[in-house]
């Protein structure tokens, strides 16, 4: 296929470098001066290079590229916003968590009207800089039983995660019907705070090292009597302790450490501050975005089907440290510093399930003070090789964003304090600075009919723009800013595979 496509691009330079003067001499002449006659043999003879493609049907379609990710403002004028979600069942709306407020704003997508759909009451956070509403999660049955979960910072500074039941399904309730548990905070940062369901309708509860610096109570290595600094377990659905209203779940049997010593709630442990994590809705495979202490901001995976991961913190901060028998490096990991590729807080994101197929398998994820976002595939090594550098086609979109609108109508996309995935799996931004962002679009290189893909049916288009004398970003294929026939190797090069 190879040979094929350097055999298009050479008819190509031989048709394109000769054009004819008005007695009909032959002379030699470059492509932008080709282009100024657009009827001229010359250019007719360059177009058949492309023409010619067509009758090849049967030639594979090789990679596209992407030069910027398309978002859309969904929701703005947001107080502290640290996460967004949808719930099941429910594809036209997104609930936002408001962290300092105690609310959760339910954003009408079909009309971008925004309501208040719970709020708690006065006095029930604390609300110093990493406390407050943290975490939020709807019952895999939501649709039939109402039943959501937050996960907050209490008034004495404790994690409490406690179960609500909604009044409508605009309408939830500012009073929990039980709590499911709670941990007592030594200090006021590192409280982690995502909850989610996962794929086998358990809930994951992510938690912090209990604060202050390099984790003094060495929390996140102790496993009994300790759920700081952990990933935990539980069922919601049923109860193992009826006689304390201060715990209503039951432990999944197959939790790592029961029937043994560690506590049976554990389901991972070693993190310092898993602020925020996610479940790949194709694979199971639950992400963890580690915040680090002063070398490592790393990424985590719990394969799926696997549990009992130690990530080793304090012993270790990303690769960092000396061994820990048993324990298991990041997949990925960046060093603190202003650089293109460095940060001071990590966010942890999603995987890309959403209608770009060209992103499908990237996980997403950004640094809330250096602003960068990133993207990577997992390239699928086993957890005993793990070492920081697991992954393939790495990406930083920083410089690559564009908002579709302008001006302040466009917001600002920066620090970023959640991800988040709609009903159909496109990936949500969540800036602290009070909007919320969707990837609705790509602009992507030689995708000239804008379907989404790079093939066959984007040569007329091509063809066209090429002979108008516009500007199309997508047919600026050797991206100098301008339509002309230095577009046409590049453009045929993405038509073929290599």
């Amino acid at each position: 296929m190879r040979t094929f496509s350097l055999k298009l691009r050479g008819l190509f330079n031989k048709l394109s470098v000769r054009t004819q003067t008005s007695n009909g001499d032959d002379v030699v002449t470059d492509n932008n001066a080709a282009q100024d006659n657009s009827t001229s043999a010359g250019l007719i003879r360059s177009l058949a290079a492309l023409v010619l493609l067509i009758v090849f049907t049967s030639v594979a379609i090789g990679q596209t590229s992407i030069t910027a990710l398309n978002f859309q403002r969904v929701g703005t004028g947001l107080a502290r916003p640290v996460f967004a979600t949808s719930a099941p069942g429910d594809s036209d709306s997104l609930f936002v968590l408001e962290q300092h407020a105690g609310t959760i704003q339910r954003i009408d997508l079909s009309t971008g009207t925004r309501s208040t759909f719970a709020t708690l009451p006065s006095g029930t956070l604390s609300t110093r800089n990493e406390q407050g509403l943290l975490g939020l999660a709807f019952h895999p049955d939501y649709q039939t039983n109402g039943r959501y979960y937050l996960n907050y910072t209490d008034a004495g500074g404790d994690t409490r995660v406690r179960e609500y039941t909604r009044q409508s399904p605009t309408q939830g309730s500012p009073t929990a019907t039980r709590d499911i548990l709670s941990i007592d905070q030594p200090f006021s940062n590192h409280n982690a705070g995502w909850i989610g369901f996962g794929p086998d309708n358990y809930l994951y509860i992510a938690t912090g090292d209990g604060g202050s610096g390099n984790d003094p109570g060495n929390n996140s290595q102790t496993i009994s009597n300790n759920l700081l600094g952990k990933i935990l377990r539980v069922d919601v659905d049923s109860d193992d302790f009826p006689g304390d209203a201060s715990r209503n779940y039951s432990i999944p049997a197959s939790n790592p450490f029961v029937g043994q010593t560690g506590d049976d709630e554990i389901y991972a442990y070693g993190l310092r501050n898993p602020y925020r994590c996610s479940f790949d809705r194709v694979t199971n495979d639950l992400w963890v975005g580690d915040v680090g202490q002063n070398a490592r901001e790393e990424i985590d995976i719990i394969t799926a089907g696997s549990s009992g991961q130690n990530f080793g913190w304090r012993i270790r901060e990303g690769t960092l440290g000396p061994a820990v028998p048993g324990a298991v490096d990041p997949v990925y990991q960046y060093t603190r510093g202003s650089g293109d590729n460095q940060g001071f807080s990590v966010t942890g994101g999603y995987v890309y399930r959403g209608s770009i197929p060209e992103l499908d398998g990237h996980y997403f994820f950004a640094d809330f003070v250096s602003n960068r976002l990133w993207s990577f595939q997992f390239n699928q090594d086993d957890q005993a090789n793990f070492d920081g550098t697991n992954f393939t086609d790495f990406r930083d979109w920083t410089d690559r964003i564009e908002n579709g609108l302008a001006g302040e109508e466009a917001g600002v996309i920066a620090n970023i304090s959640s991800f988040g995935e709609d009903s159909e799996g496109n990936l949500l931004v969540v800036s602290l600075f009070g909007d919320i962002f969707q990837l609705n679009s790509a602009t992507m290189l030689g995708d000239v009919n804008l379907d989404g893909g790079v093939d066959f049916f984007d040569i007329p288009a091509f063809i066209s723009v090429l002979m108008a004398g516009g500007f199309q970003a997508e047919a600026d294929t050797d991206q100098n800013g301008q339509i002309n026939f230095g577009d046409i190797p590049p453009f045929i090069d993405l038509l073929i595979s290599q």
